[in-house]
């Protein structure tokens, strides 16, 4: 795999990309930045993309806090250390964003990852088809990362519901109890399908239920000709994923902006 070409195509394929994948989003490419504008179908509120320099950057931020802030909305730039300019993350913290921990771009080759999940006794993998199932995903999320995923489930029966075939949601259940969830993204005329998720509660951790999680989504994606997997990596997670034979291309790192209350 030739990881400037990869990352270079993932920029132009999936970062500046424009289908808001039937999750309720309205997408934009909006002269210089490709922003998401979640609605009350769904989806998220965030920059994906830019293309900036010195003489551009400021006024670029400060227009998507103008925009996003007239709609109320707290909104994430996800920044990529490649990036230009190389002091736009510096930028966005001054202009009154939040960085948050940095996460790991990885990627690897669908045909390179196992596809068979091997699951330890007594766990068996449920696929999530019908809307009020959601809650079973959402569930695990909330458990695991301890914050509210609402938007997050709304946006997942949307997709449901209007575009089901760009999603697989999985859950591993321990008798009637679900105890890890991921799901996968299957971007349409890309190379990509995205992992996201993969959250397990902490009792089941070290059983291998995240690896064959990933080796199922890998799976499907090869089912449907996709060539590259693309996971934006946690560090707990990072490690597992190197060991399948992901490589880091790049560091991410959410920049938040929050609306003034009051």
């Amino acid at each position: 795999m030739d990881e400037q070409l990869v990352l270079a195509a993932y920029d132009q394929q999936i970062r500046r990309a424009t289908d808001a994948l039937g999750s309720g989003a309205i997408v934009e490419l909006n002269v210089d930045v490709v922003r998401w504008v979640k609605t009350d179908n769904g989806g998220w509120s965030g920059v994906t993309w830019s293309q900036l320099d010195e003489t551009t950057a400021d006024d670029a931020i400060a227009r998507q806090v103008e925009f996003y802030g007239g709609l109320g909305h707290r909104f994430e730039w996800k920044h990529h250390d490649h990036d230009v300019p190389a002091d736009l993350s510096q930028r966005l913290v001054a202009a009154g964003f939040r960085r948050e921990d940095h996460e790991a771009l990885m990627v690897a080759e669908v045909d390179a990852i196992p596809h068979r999940a091997e699951l330890p006794d007594g766990v068996t993998l449920r696929r999530i088809t019908g809307e009020a199932d959601v809650d079973l995903l959402i569930r695990v999320h909330e458990s695991v990362f301890g914050t509210d995923h609402a938007d997050l489930g709304r946006s997942l029966r949307t997709q449901l519901r209007t575009a089901p075939e760009v999603t697989e949601l999985l859950v591993a259940m321990a008798g009637d109890r679900p105890v890890c969830s991921a799901r996968i993204e299957f971007y349409p005329g890309t190379d990509f399908a995205g992992l996201w998720g993969g959250g397990t509660e902490p009792e089941w951790r070290g059983r291998g239920i995240y690896r064959a999680l990933v080796a199922e989504r890998a799976r499907l994606a090869a089912e449907r000709g996709f060539r590259f997997l693309q996971v934006d990596a946690t560090a707990d997670s990072r490690p597992i994923l190197e060991r399948l034979g992901f490589r880091m291309l790049a560091t991410t790192t959410p920049h938040v902006w929050e609306p003034t209350v009051g």
